[in-house]
This record gives structure tokens, sequence and C-alpha cells, in this order.
């Protein structure tokens, strides 16, 4: 009977003491392998002792590669994946294999349990188009809903409010509908990394009217897309109320909205105002259309580096009235391009009031009114910065107090207009004890995720296309678009002097520090986010090196699916540690980390910090706190 075992079966008493071993110590485990729920009396210190957790394992790792007696921070343990050992063997076998299919039918465990942002389910809706009455709705996909619809109300009120990756869809909503009207309020207001996309809205509906009211407002990130909206409609009256206000990066776009319509009539009031690096593309705007009338008032008003593109718009259009009151004003930098703008187009009508009153920015008209018969453009104080006309109308444009200015000539009352937040940006010199300064808002603003474990991390491509595979993200979405722009970012050169490397994991990270500073390094961040948006005194103020010019890394989070860390060291650079007060109690609220770069010479001219500070490239010192998320290295003291 012995003769007949298998040769290994002298070691099977040994894995038994040693399974038997691990069920003592560690009883969450069973013996089949699955991960039993945890005993009520164990602590947070029995459950971090596990050698299989990830937390565990990081420390293990930490002490290898810098053995300075330094912990690990508890800001970068918290960062940690929440997954099982089992779990984790249980994806990282699946990525090992490619075996995408089984993946994808756990990619909402695995999203739930590793804490990871991942795009939402859609509910798919339908409808007869009665009318309606939608509350606090979110992620839902509308299709064919409200086709043929006759007279009738729909009411969207707290749309998708305040949620991480919404994702909603109308698709061939109220097509063919007559006097139907819609009316949203407070669409993904406040939503972080937000995907909007009503594509054949309306499509050939007569009369009735769409309003949209704080569309997008305060989101981050937003993807908000309008396709084919109005097209061949008729009679049809559309609102848009405080779009995008205050909105931080993102792209929108309307493509072939109000294409072949008759008579609609389009208004948007404080469109992308007060935002933060939005860009917008109007493509075949009302092209072919019969007397058109849009209007856009306060477009890009108080913007930060925005960019808009109008092409085709308006082009083949009969009798159109297009109108752009308070464009772009008071913004800074930005830039415009109009390509074939009212182009062919009959009796076409189109006003810029206050254009481009703003700091710097550029713009480029081409092919504007060209083939139009009895075009009426007028620019009525229109101030641009290098503005370009190529191929335009000879006749029927008018330009009236028209004003460029040179580099370095633009009014400074524009340029004072447009502020960075207060305490976004200061000197060296205001890190003194004593001294009263307002603080930024520093909260992390990103989404909250964790980590992958290095093991299931490597063995996903990075490329924005086999991430977007294994994490069924589609490309055309925000979230997609924030995987191809963090790729992006990670795959572009380093700039002069800089050393650069995005970590896919926290072991990543730890190698590129060590890389970089050596083993004795230490991670350091701001506490809290105490004293955010308001005055702060500084208290007792340490420079890190004895206050000298010093080596860093500093790690940036990145947008993504999991935890992805934009680390970069840069030369000439003094870390300091502040002691934040409260101006009024005098103690201690918080105790912040500060970065302050030397070297400013390779910086752009319209750099929000130069704004603020009233200077330029290679001439000032700029130091800035390490927001909450992000950290900086340097090595212990």
């Amino acid at each position: 009977m012995a003769a007949s075992l298998p040769l290994r079966c002298p070691a099977r008493p040994f894995l038994f003491t040693l399974l038997l071993i691990v069920i003592l110590k560690f009883p969450e485990y069973s013996v089949s392998g699955h991960v039993a729920p945890p005993a009520p009396s164990m602590s947070s210190s029995d459950e971090s002792s596990n050698p299989f957790s990830a937390r565990a394992s990081l420390i293990r790792y930490w002490n290898r590669r810098i053995p300075n007696n330094r912990p690990l921070p508890n800001f970068l343990l918290s960062k940690l994946s929440p997954l099982s050992a089992l779990d984790s063997a249980t994806f990282s076998n699946l990525l090992a294999t490619s075996n995408f299919a089984a993946l994808s039918s756990r990619l909402p465990q695995l999203c739930s349990t590793a804490h990871l942002l991942c795009s939402p389910s859609l509910t798919v809706l339908n409808g007869t188009g009665a009318p309606s009455d939608f509350s606090n709705y979110e992620s839902s996909n509308y299709t064919n809903y409200g086709t043929d619809a006759t007279a009738g109300f729909d009411s969207f009120k707290n749309y998708s409010l305040s949620l991480n990756t919404p994702f909603s869809t109308f698709r061939r909503y109220s097509r063919d509908s007559v006097d139907h009207n819609d009316s949203f309020k407070a669409y993904s207001t406040g939503g972080n990394i937000v995907t909007a996309d009503f594509t054949s809205y309306a499509t050939a509906a007569t009369g009735g009217s769409g309003e949209f009211a704080s569309y997008g407002v305060d989101s981050n990130g937003p993807y908000l897309k309008f396709t084919n909206y109005e097209a061949s409609a008729n009679g049809r009256v559309q609102s848009f109320g405080t779009y995008s206000e205050g909105s931080n990066a993102g792209d929108e776009s309307f493509a072939g909205y109000g294409k072949g319509g008759n008579g609609v009539v389009s208004e948007f009031n404080g469109y992308a105002t007060e935002t933060n690096v939005l860009g917008s593309t109007f493509t075949g705007y009302g092209m072919e259309a019969n007397t058109a009338n849009d209007s856009f008032v306060n477009y890009g008003v108080d913007g930060n580096v925005p960019v808009n593109t109008f092409r085709s718009y308006g082009d083949n259009g009969n009798s159109a009235s297009e109108s752009f009151a308070s464009y772009r004003n008071d913004a800074n930098v930005g830039s415009d391009t109009f390509t074939s703008y009212a182009k062919k187009g009959n009796t076409a009508t189109a006003g810029f009031d206050l254009y481009g009153h703003s700091n710097s920015g550029s713009d480029t008209f081409k092919g504007y009114g060209e083939g139009s018969d009895t075009n009426e453009i007028n620019f009525r104080s229109y101030e641009g910065d290098n503005p370009t006309f190529n191929v335009y109308s000879k006749t029927g444009i008018d330009f009236k107090d028209y004003r460029n200015h040179s580099a370095g000539q633009f009014p400074a009352a524009v340029v004072r207009h447009w502020q960075v937040e207060p305490g976004k940006f200061f000197r060296e010199r205001d890190l003194r004890s004593g001294n009263v300064m307002p603080m930024p808002d520093i909260r992390d603003r990103l989404p909250a995720r964790s980590f992958l474990p290095r093991s299931i991390a490597e063995r996903i491509p990075f490329s924005a296309a086999d991430v977007r595979r294994v994490f069924g993200i589609a490309e055309d979405t925000a979230l997609g678009k924030a995987v191809t722009d963090t790729l992006a970012d990670c795959e572009r050169r380093p700039s002069r002097g800089e050393t650069k490397q995005c970590a896919k994991s926290a072991e990543d990270m730890i190698d590129f520090v060590v890389e970089v500073l050596g083993s004795n390094a230490v991670a350091r961040s701001t506490e809290s986010t105490a004293g955010s948006n308001g005055s702060i005194l500084i208290g007792r103020v340490k420079g890190v090196n004895g206050g000298n010019v010093t080596k860093s890394v500093s790690c940036h989070q990145s947008l993504f699916p999991y935890l992805v860390y934009y680390c970069h060291s840069v030369p000439r650079v003094r870390v300091y540690v502040a002691e934040i007060l409260g101006v009024e109690s005098k103690h201690t609220i918080n105790r912040g980390v500060a970065i302050c770069h030397l070297d400013t010479s390779d910086w752009s001219a319209t750099h929000g910090a130069f704004l603020a500070l009233g200077s330029s490239p290679g001439k000032i010192e700029v130091c800035h706190w390490i927001f909450e998320g992000d950290m900086t290295w340097t090595v212990a003291d």
C-alpha cells in the first residue's frame, strides 16, 4: 500500500501541520479556503498581523527597501488594497491566463471588494411618453423614451447629484413628439467624472420646449455630449442655464445640434463660466437649418484656459441668427477656433459683443462666412491677442472698436480680474512664524480608491486600450477619457531635469523613491485638511535638510480605476514642515508640508502661479502645500 503512494506524499505531514498552524493562528481562514467572517473579538491589530494581508506584505517590503526604522506612514497604509489573499490570488490568476470573460463576470465583485473606480451598470428604461415626474434618478439609460409623445411634460429633478462616475444616456428621447416639454433641473450637479450622452434627442419634434437648468455645475471631469440634438426639429425652443459653471477640466461636445431644423431656438446662458481647463466642441451645429436662432450669453467668462472649437457651425443655413455676448471675457489664456463658421449661409447674421476681453489667449477664424450670401457679421469691442483670420468673407463683416494687444501689454485690470484661489501659490518668505495667510482648499477631490496588489497590477498591461478592456470601460465616457489622459501623461517625455515614473502599486512607488533618494527616505504629507478655505496662522517652521536645497520625490494622484501615482523629482527645491494654527485660538490645528520650486524658468508664462504672484518664469520661486492624497518624499533628517 505504501509503495503505491505518490513520491510527493512524504511532504504531506508537513503541509498538514502548516495548514493546522494557519487555521489556529488565523481563524478567519476556513479549511475550505473561503474567507470566513472575522470573529467579533478580533482587533484591527490582530488583522494587521496577518502575514497574508496587503498591509503586512507592504510593511515587510518597506523594511527591506527602507531599513531606517521609520514606520510606514498611516496615510500610505490607508491606501492599500483591502482584498483578501484568496481574492488577490483568484484575480491575479484570471489575469495571468488572460481569462477576460471570467474576469468580466466577476468585475463588480473586484471593483467592490478592492475599492476601485469602475463604470456603473446602466438601468435601461423605456416609456410611452406619458407625463412623468422623475426625481433623484441616477445612472440610467433612456432608450426610445417618449417617442411620438403628444403634449405632456417630463421633469427631471436632482438627476445624478454629487455622484462618482455617474453615467446617463438618453437615446431617441422625445423623437417625433408634438408639443412635448422636458425640464432637467440640477442635472449631474457636483458630480465627479460625469458622463452624460444625449443622442437623437427630440429629433423631428414639433413644438414643445426643453430646459436644462444647472447642468453639470461644479462637477469634476465632466464629459457631456449632445449628438443630433433636435435635428430636423420644427419650432422647438431649447434653453441651457448655468451650463457646467464652476466645473473642473472635462470636455463637452455638440454634434449635429439642430441640424436641418426649422425655427429652432437655442439659448445658452452662463455657459462654462468660472471653469478650469474645460474644452467645448460644436460640430455641424445648426447645419442646413432654417431660421435657426442661437444665443450665447456669458460664454467662457472668468474661465481658466477655456478651449472652444466651432466647426461647420451654421453651414448652409438659411436666415440663421447667432449671437455671442460676453464671450470669453475676463478669462485666463484660452483658445478659440472657428472653422467654416456660417459657410455658404444665406442671409446669416452673427454678432460678437465684448469678445475676447481676456488675459492672453488665441483666436483662429478659417473660412469664416466664406461663400455666404448677404451675411451680416459684427464684432463689437473685440479684444484679441494674436487673432488669425484666414479665408473669410470679404464683405458683410464689420469690426468695431477692435484692439489687439501684443505680449506683455494686456491691460492689468484684466489680468487681475481672473483670480487664482487665494493661497494656492505663495512665496518662500510667507512661511514664517506669526504670518497670517490664506489657505486653499487642499481636500482630495478625486474619488476614493485603493492600490491594487502588485501581483494584480503588474499583470494589467499599462496601455489605455488594455486597461479599458480589463475594466470594461467604454472609451467614449468620462472615465475612458481619464484613462487615456493618465496614460498619455505617464508616457510623456520628462521635462528638463525631471525624473518621473507612474507608480501602479505601493511597491512601485517605494522602488522609484529608493532609486532617486536611496534607502534612507521618508514620506511626508499635510496631516489633515484643517484650515482649508480660510486664513491660517503659521507656527513653527522647519526646513527639511536644514532648509537647504534638497532632493525630493513628489507623488500626485492620477485619475484611474485603481490608484496610480505620478511620481517625479525636479531640480532645486526646498521642503518645509510647518505648524498651522487657528488665527483666533493660536492652537495647532494642522501640520502642513510645503514645497518651494526655486527654478521656474521652464514654466509657462501663463501659469496660474505667476498670475497669482505677479511675476514671470525664472524670476521668482513658487511654493505650494502638499494637498490631501498627495505626498513628497525626502531623505530622512
